[in-house]
């Protein structure tokens, strides 16, 4: 099994950082609806807490790192224009989506979107893992906005995965060197 180096990174960014930032929102998002239930909040061990920040720091550095990494790694390989005179624009992602009508919209909305609003996701879990390790003892109202932003993040990240899995089926980030994953049966 072979992989381009792009193609890699692409998946990292998207699989690995993104889909399991997903999850371990989904997770606070969870938490603060079963503690939204509770009139008197459950008492923590030290250990407890521990994993309770370990998991928030670690939620919040996963939604920075499918950021940074679309942005900064995955974003120039989509961008790159294509020389003078390629016809075949299958290697140059957003050339390739803006010259038909078809699939124009991928980019301009879809692409914008990740560009754009999925930079909430990160922001927004900040903020959340912020208020929850500095202040454990909420009020209602908090929690309940703590929560809010808690389901601002998770659609803004989901929106961006669905938009990312379509834009890289449509037009795939290749290129760079070939990894080989593994060595098939002969």
């Amino acid at each position: 099994m072979e992989m381009t180096s792009h193609a890699l990174l692409t998946a990292v960014h998207g699989m690995l950082f993104g889909a399991f930032f997903l999850l371990a929102l989904f997770g606070v998002i969870v938490e603060l609806c079963r503690q939204l239930g509770e009139t008197q909040p459950a008492e923590l061990t030290p250990r407890a807490h521990l994993l309770e920040r370990l998991y928030l720091l670690l939620t919040v550095a996963l939604g920075w790192a499918a950021v940074l990494t679309g942005t900064y790694l995955v974003y120039p390989w989509y961008r790159a224009l294509p020389p003078a005179g390629v016809v075949n624009l299958a290697a140059y992602p957003q050339a390739l989506l803006k010259s038909s009508p078809a699939t124009i919209a991928w980019h301009s909305f879809g692409m914008e979107w990740k560009e754009h609003v999925a930079w909430l996701a990160p922001i927004a879990m900040t903020m959340v893992a912020w208020v929850l390790l500095r202040y454990p003892r909420q009020s209602r109202q908090i929690r309940a906005a703590v929560l809010a932003f808690a389901l601002v993040a998770f659609t803004a990240a989901g929106v961006a995965g669905f938009f990312g899995a379509m834009l890289n089926k449509r037009a795939p980030i290749d290129g760079g060197p070939t990894i080989r994953l593994m060595e098939g049966a002969r």
